[in-house]
């Protein structure tokens, strides 16, 4: 996890305990089994299609059985029908970069608050150590977030940080790196390519290239932790697959356009840093203690070179989005309510709703490699985020979640309230 944007989400580790779901009404759970009938709701379908206004969703065995204008579709007899007529229906999000405890019980946790806040899936960009992620990733929990690792990951020593992932020197260590994490079968590799401001030596393309050669001979894709124009460059002309943050030290320049514009299936996981700016939390009330809903309403000040810094990544999404990258969300850390937050700065860095709401739902989906799941279409889980307003012309109206499905059932958020949330 990179050390830079550290303070981004204030609260530290009592928020990321404390996070669990909006004080909203609770729905009734369906058993995966039924049928259920959602009638009279808008339906943001997640992929470049118009809203469908008054639509109905049929959902059975967990799937999607129909959907369309009410008109359309026909309800089966003795389906449970759910009045959602004012209500806007999306797919669940997909947070495509996160680091989630190590533990059993605190991994559970970290899937469970996922889920109360409409994340359907979660990727950890490492470092993972083996033994209980594996573990967890590989039983798919019910009820919780999907769980996607990288492992490890690959990077150059660095003594003092974490001393999880593989420390490599030479190209024969790196290689060996890859086949090792390839048979454990992780879902991805990672590989940082940082100095950490000049502290270490970053991961040279003589070694990221290997990585990157061995993890595409056994099928794996390659994510790189980056800071600098020029590393993103380099990896680009290497294969690189996906950038697990955007360039952060200057303007992209026509070059790295033309790059992308070459590989435009490469995915870029912005993270946005700390806006630097005076920002609202009251809509975590009922989530969180008051007391920590104040403490993260606190940080939220104007800070003039903060915001500087994000204005350079702004400026730069909003290029290589118009430039036809593929985009997806990420918030690298373990805060659970962070993609809401997230998907309003991608959009104040000039994306618009629509093209951050698909960010966060078919492309993290594909990203993920989850063709069950990211829109909502016939034959696809019925993951689904049940909003009381629509967030195609106000972002921040996916913080206004009345239910969360997963697989067509209904997630209990009442039953795990934090102590101290009103």
């Amino acid at each position: 996890m990179q050390t830079r944007r550290l303070g981004r989400w204030m609260g530290g580790a009592a928020t990321l305990a404390a996070v669990t779901a909006l004080a909203l009404a609770r729905p009734a759970a369906q058993a995966q089994g039924g049928t259920t009938a959602f009638t009279g709701a808008r339906v943001i379908v997640g992929d470049a299609s118009r809203p469908i206004e008054n639509a109905t969703v049929v959902v059975t065995n967990g799937k999607i059985a129909q959907v369309g204008p009410a008109a359309q579709v026909k309800v089966p007899a003795g389906a449970t029908v759910v009045d959602a007529v004012g209500k806007t229906i999306m797919p669940a999000i997909v947070d495509t970069h996160v680091h989630l405890g190590t533990t059993r019980d605190a991994l559970l946790k970290d899937l469970r608050d996922r889920a109360f806040f409409g994340i359907s899936a979660a990727l950890s960009l490492g470092p993972d150590p083996p033994g209980d992620p594996s573990a967890v990733r590989a039983e798919r929990p019910a009820g919780l977030a999907r769980y996607f690792l990288a492992g490890r990951g690959i990077t150059t020593p660095e003594p003092g940080r974490t001393d999880v992932p593989y420390w490599v020197t030479t190209e024969a260590d790196a290689r060996k790196a890859v086949r090792e994490q390839a048979a454990l079968k992780v879902d991805i590799i990672k590989i940082w390519v940082d100095d950490r401001d000049g502290k270490y030596k970053k991961l040279p393309p003589e070694l990221y290239t290997p990585v990157i050669d061995e993890a595409h001979k056994a099928g794996l894709r390659v994510a790189a932790h980056i800071f600098n124009l020029s590393d993103a460059k380099g990896l680009l002309k290497a294969g690189i697959d996906a950038f697990a943050h955007g360039i952060r030290d200057v303007d992209v320049d026509d070059e790295l356009v033309a790059l992308v514009k070459a590989r435009p299936n490469v995915v870029l996981i912005p993270n946005m840093p700390d806006r630097g700016v005076v920002a609202d939390y009251s809509w975590l009330k009922g989530s969180l203690s008051d007391a920590e809903v104040a403490k993260i309403q606190a940080g939220a000040t104007d800070r003039p070179r903060a915001h500087e810094q994000w204005q350079i990544q702004a400026r730069n999404l909003k290029r290589l989005s118009d430039a036809g990258m593929t985009i997806a969300v990420g918030t690298d850390g373990n805060t659970a309510w962070a993609p809401h937050a997230e998907m309003a700065d991608m959009v104040a860095s000039g994306m618009t709703p629509m093209q951050v709401i698909i960010a966060a739902t078919k492309n993290g989906a594909a990203f993920l490699r989850m063709n069950d799941t990211g829109t909502i279409a016939v034959g696809k889980n019925a993951d689904l985020l049940v909003l009381d307003g629509n967030p195609a012309e106000d972002i921040t109206n996916t913080r206004r979640s009345s239910a969360v499905y997963l697989k067509g059932v209904a997630v209990n958020r009442a039953a795990t309230r934090p102590a101290g949330a009103q």
